[in-house]
């Protein structure tokens, strides 16, 4: 009989030395620049969100976070760069609600959501806003949904591409209420407010801090909000619930997630770092004034959260029955 120790023992040794270089890498992390890589363009609420406190992030760091923009296929684009970097804490990724719907959106994943990275922090939560171009003859959400369902098809909401935000809570909206508003993709945030301030498309489920100004400016007008609780930048506009009696409960939101493999020091650091700015009053002033609300979760809280979403959104694409090829 062969002797089983020299195996184990270079197993245990491997494990050692596994353990001995993460210790090693967590204990100079960090010392380059590192790359956030946002799988949206730039102008969209999650870019927006995230520049508002990745230079704050950089300066606890001691290293400079610089904002990589690698937008399609529904954020899998750049997700699936992050998925195949070297997993040292050196390229990070933006997560958003797509992030839950993409397994059932996409016939074809390039990574697999739930074993390709692991969670950092929820950043923030972005409520959306029902909203319509000031054409349309309605001023509640009540009127809204009357109408939609007077004229089925006649009324078009615009997203910022399949997958985004816009896109999931507006069918999501159209299960819940009976309508049949028509999905009518953008290339990013910017074009799909254009095209609702422009008149072009009548309605947008967008995050706030898309549309924020527009609806300041007279250029939109809001009809409801998707949290259980108004938002504080729209505090004269209904939640959804509210104008309806019905729970509709929903929002846009943000998280930082690694490649599989990163050094548990590692997350440890960059969550810590990540939760310290934006508890800083400045960053959470920048934050909310832009229609969100900072979190800073734990990466057990975000990986709990991100089961959640996938057992929403995979309840609600099965019902709609909406396909992303």
């Amino acid at each position: 009989m062969k002797n089983p120790w020299p195996r184990s023992l270079s197993i245990a040794l491997a494990v050692l030395a596994a353990l001995f270089c993460g210790a090693a890498a967590a204990q100079t992390y960090p010392n380059r620049v590192i790359r956030l890589v946002i799988p949206w363009p730039a102008g969209g609420a999650t870019d927006v969100t995230f520049r508002l406190w990745a230079p704050t992030l950089a300066e606890h760091l001691g290293q400079q976070v610089v904002v990589d923009n690698r937008p399609g296929a529904g954020s899998t684009i750049g997700l699936d760069l992050v998925a195949k970097s070297k997993p040292d804490g050196y390229t990070l990724g933006a997560t958003n609600i797509a992030f839950g719907a993409n397994p059932f959106l996409l016939s074809k994943m390039p990574f697999d959501t739930e074993k390709d990275f692991l969670p950092v922090s929820v950043t923030a939560l972005v409520p959306m806003v029902l909203s319509v171009h000031p054409s349309v003859p309605v001023r509640t959400v009540k009127e809204f949904v009357a109408l939609a369902k007077a004229k089925p098809g006649a009324l078009l909401y615009g997203s910022a591409g399949p997958a985004s935000a816009s896109h999931l809570v507006g069918e999501m909206f159209n299960d819940m209420m009976g309508t049949k508003v028509l999905h009518v993709p953008y290339k990013g945030g910017g074009p799909q407010v254009i095209a609702a301030v422009s008149g072009e498309i009548s309605t947008l489920f967008i995050p706030i801090p898309n549309s924020l100004q527009h609806i300041r400016a007279g250029k939109l007008r809001a009809l409801g909000v998707s949290t259980l609780k108004r938002d504080r930048t729209l505090s004269d506009v209904p939640t959804i619930t509210e104008a309806l009696g019905t729970e509709f409960d929903v929002s846009e939101w943000h998280g930082v997630v690694v490649p599989a493999g990163t050094p548990r020091a590692v997350i440890t650091r960059l969550h810590q770092d990540i939760v310290k700015v934006l508890a800083l009053p400045e960053a959470r002033e920048r934050i909310e004034g832009a229609g969100a609300q900072p979190v800073g979760s734990t990466p057990e809280e975000m990986a709990a959260y991100v089961k959640r979403e996938l057992t929403r959104w995979g309840r609600v694409i099965k019902s709609v029955g909406i396909k992303v090829e």
